[in-house]
């Protein structure tokens, strides 16, 4: 039975983008990973290391994890907690179905949570997480933006504190992103998360080249060790086959200088350093000095004729009550 996890890892080593880094090791995790036959995934005993959530679907070739029909939910989450300080996920998917360019829906999302097989709003997961989202989102909510080409990836970590805003696609709190045309190919597509020295970074082989275009490359991003990978999908009034082929997890060991093994400490809350969101790119000027004089001098004023009137109105009111009494 070792021989299939030996071909997986020789053939990943070919594949696999982090080859490229000089002093950079990889090693397969079975525990963490997922690829065919699927032996034994989303059964009840200790043989398994994958659970199945909703409408996830189980065949000889691929994970689907929602059928191109409306208002399904799909997961697979790993049962086993990661301890690894720097790690790769390599995920083998396919998006597919019957409706045309922008008709289609929603995507799915990986990740790397605390919390593990709680469904949701996000993607067929729940809002409010903490950890790491990873988002392929194949449907444009927000009619008025223009920057963005769909399918879209884009990347969020959460302390539990933030919700994912479905209507602007998560605009206001991603941290990164690409546009990634990813639906109805007819040749494998990847992706891959890499998390080392606290850099995430993602990138994403979907041409049939073999080659990995960089599409997130994000420093000092803190990840506590502890939480689980999962991936998950949903569809609405649009909708799409969801496919995960394989899954598969290594771990990396690369040296690191004094320096920076005195800076790691430990992680308990997931963050980013220096964070910068998206939407912080765009321009919103700054209201001059003489903007600003007058807003608070017109306001003044108002206030005072606001009293000026009160003022009156009392007045009046006292003279016709001594009028009364007379």
């Amino acid at each position: 039975m070792a021989l299939p996890w030996v071909l997986c890892s020789l053939l990943a080593a070919l594949l696999s983008p982090g080859q490229a880094d000089s002093g950079t090791e990889e090693y397969l995790k079975r525990e963490h990973s997922l690829v065919k036959p699927y032996q034994g995934v989303g059964a009840t005993g200790s043989n398994t290391h994958w659970d199945l959530q909703g409408n996830t679907m189980v065949t000889s070739h691929f994970i689907r994890l929602t059928p191109d029909l409306q208002s399904k939910q799909g997961a697979i989450w790993n049962r086993v907690a990661c301890l690894m300080q720097d790690w790769e996920v390599q995920v083998h998917f396919k998006i597919h179905g019957q409706g045309k360019k922008n008709l289609n829906g929603d995507g799915f999302a990986i990740w790397y949570t605390k919390d593990r097989m709680q469904p949701g709003t996000v993607f067929g997961s729940k809002d409010l997480f903490s950890g790491l989202g990873i988002f392929m989102d194949t449907y444009p909510n927000e009619e008025k933006q223009q920057e963005r080409i769909f399918p879209y990836i884009s990347a969020m970590v959460n302390n539990g504190s933030l919700s994912y805003d479905h209507s602007r696609d998560g605009r206001p709190i991603t941290i990164g992103g690409c546009s990634a045309l990813v639906r109805n190919l007819n040749h494998d597509t990847f992706v891959v998360i890499r998390y080392l020295k606290r850099r995430l970074t993602v990138m994403i082989n979907i041409e049939g080249k073999n080659e990995w275009k960089d599409c997130i490359d994000i420093p000092g991003v803190k990840l506590p060790l502890g939480y689980y990978f999962g991936i998950s999908s949903a569809t609405g009034d649009l909708t799409d086959n969801h496919d995960i082929i394989s899954v598969k997890v290594y771990q990396l060991t690369v040296q690191r200088t004094a320096e920076e093994t005195e800076s790691d400490d430990i992680v308990l809350v997931p963050s980013v350093d220096n964070l910068k969101f998206e939407d912080d790119d765009v321009d919103y000027e700054p209201m001059s000095g003489l903007t600003l004089f007058f807003i608070v001098f017109f306001s003044l004023v108002g206030l005072m004729v606001l009293a000026v009137i009160g003022i009156i109105v009392f007045q009046k009111w006292q003279e016709q009550s001594r009028k009364r009494f007379y």
